[in-house]
């Protein structure tokens, strides 16, 4: 059927056939989507049964919003603080024993997170550079 720029051109017989293409075609897409559902719980459980969380990984906004940061008892810079205090470490290093004191951090590039906070002018008070990529506390 072509379609017209005006509604007053078109006979009611026209109208309703519209409307009845429409309404299938809306019909097919309902079904689709359950289909489409049944298929994502099926892929949550077996997410769910492998270990993994419904958060998802890389940002992905799926069920229950985006990425989900990591909840921990101190900051970043008081973690560092408390490993380096005593030792001298290269930022690879502070980066793993940071993570092994139980500080959680989703982030792939914890490691430039870590050198970022070793060498910020805010935390001068709190590290020094002992030698290249060499840190400890101050």
């Amino acid at each position: 059927m072509a379609r017209s720029s005006s509604l007053a051109n078109l006979s009611v017989e026209e109208i309703q056939r519209e409307l009845k293409r429409r309404q299938r075609g809306a019909t097919k897409l309902h079904r689709k989507r359950e289909k489409l559902l049944q298929k994502v719980a099926e892929l949550e459980k077996q997410i769910l049964a492998a270990g993994g969380s419904l958060g998802g990984s890389g940002g992905g906004r799926g069920p229950g919003g985006g990425r989900k940061r990591a909840k921990n008892d101190s900051t970043l810079v008081e973690a560092l603080a408390k490993v380096l205090k005593g030792k001298t470490m290269g930022v690879t290093e502070v980066a793993s024993a940071v993570r092994e004191a139980g500080y959680i951090s989703n982030s792939p590039s914890f490691r430039t997170i870590v050198n970022q906070a070793l060498i910020n002018p805010k935390n001068k008070s709190l590290f020094k550079k002992v030698a290249r990529g060499q840190y400890t506390a101050a």
